[in-house]
């Protein structure tokens, strides 16, 4: 966005526009309340509309703190920094912050504190190569040129990349427009069938990370979930063979108590397709908890991974009192105490 055109406008507009775009990730420093604690505040008040000003405050702060420590040098002597105009472009920064994660599907709560609802636009893999690969190149096709110029001694008196910037993010753009259309007809596709003769509840398509139309499905119905890949461009649902079928657990006194505990309550309010695994030890129980939108993660991260990254258990002593949470992918049981 700087390169585009907001640079010419203000000094140090770069930089804010660079620091508050990545500012709403300082929920990160949670996590030193525990792994719990940081998953329920992650993407959570720094990713909202109301924490937008309040992170492009903080970067405004620092920004102008070291504008200051440097004696007020900026790039180009004759464009000095306007801030009420970098405060805009540091509230602009962080909203594309949220609109980035809503595209993917882990989602965001842009309501919070005043709603806890979840949103997702579920298009774009957590990390999307071609995106990237757009972005990069709005940078490194101007600064070749650059180089050519001082081969050549070109002086240029303005910044470039401007076209170059522009038509990057014109890509990204066109890439959700087609990645949407994409994902709605993997969505009519697992809805427009039945599952062993029964019927969808809900579906949901959940995007490949280098295919835009391979999506992995989720089906709900009454007694089980069905979990099936999709091709958009048919589109068509894998056959009935090469469907994975997980059954709803019954609910036991077991897992209502870990439904109950911190972990369970945060993980459920997160999850959109929620599942149980109850393990007994020689002490008690432990109880995972999976969302069904990440189980294609394992086989994309590690063969050897047991479960999903962003899976998480409660353990649970005899009594059904919560003794702590376990995490690990690789099933390590790595236990913690739970917050109060």
């Amino acid at each position: 966005m700087g390169r585009a055109g907001l640079n010419r406008r203000t000094a140090l507009a770069t930089a804010t526009l660079t620091l508050a775009a990545e500012a709403p990730d300082l929920d990160v420093l949670s996590r030193f309340g525990g792994p719990a604690f940081g998953f329920a505040h992650h993407r959570g008040f720094t990713h909202s509309f109301l924490g937008v000003p309040i992170d492009a405050a903080v970067v405004l702060g620092f920004v102008y703190l070291v504008w200051r420590l440097r004696g007020r040098k900026v790039k180009n002597p004759n464009l000095s920094p306007r801030w009420g105009l970098l405060f805009s472009y540091a509230c602009l920064a962080g909203l594309s912050h949220i609109l980035l994660d809503y595209t993917n599907n882990y989602g965001v709560r842009p309501f919070w504190p005043f709603s806890e609802k979840w949103y997702s636009w579920d298009i774009v893999f957590i990390f999307d190569p071609i995106l990237f690969a757009m972005l990069l190149l709005g940078l490194i096709v101007p600064a070749l040129f650059s180089l050519i110029d001082r081969e050549i001694g070109a002086r240029s008196a303005t910044p470039r990349g401007r076209v170059a910037a522009t038509l990057a993010l014109i890509g990204v753009v066109a890439l959700w427009m087609v990645r949407d259309h994409a994902h709605r007809s993997a969505v009519n596709a697992l809805t427009a069938r039945t599952y062993q003769e029964a019927e969808p509840l809900r579906a949901s398509a959940y995007p490949a990370m280098t295919n835009p139309f391979h999506w992995y499905g989720v089906v709900e119905t009454s007694a089980f979930f069905a979990l099936a890949q999709v091709d958009s461009l048919g589109p068509e649902v894998d056959p009935e063979n090469r469907l994975e079928i997980r059954y709803k657990p019954p609910e036991t006194p077991i897992t209502l108590a870990a439904k109950e505990s911190y972990l369970g309550r945060v993980y459920l309010d997160w999850a959109q397709y929620p599942i149980t695994e109850t393990e007994s030890v020689p002490d008690g129980y432990i109880v995972y908890f999976t969302d069904l939108r990440f189980v294609q993660l394992p086989r994309l991260l590690s063969r050897r991974a047991q479960r999903s990254p962003l899976s998480a258990g409660v353990k649970l002593d005899s009594n059904l009192h919560v003794v702590g949470d376990v995490y690990g992918p690789e099933g390590h049981q790595i236990f913690y105490p739970e917050p109060d």
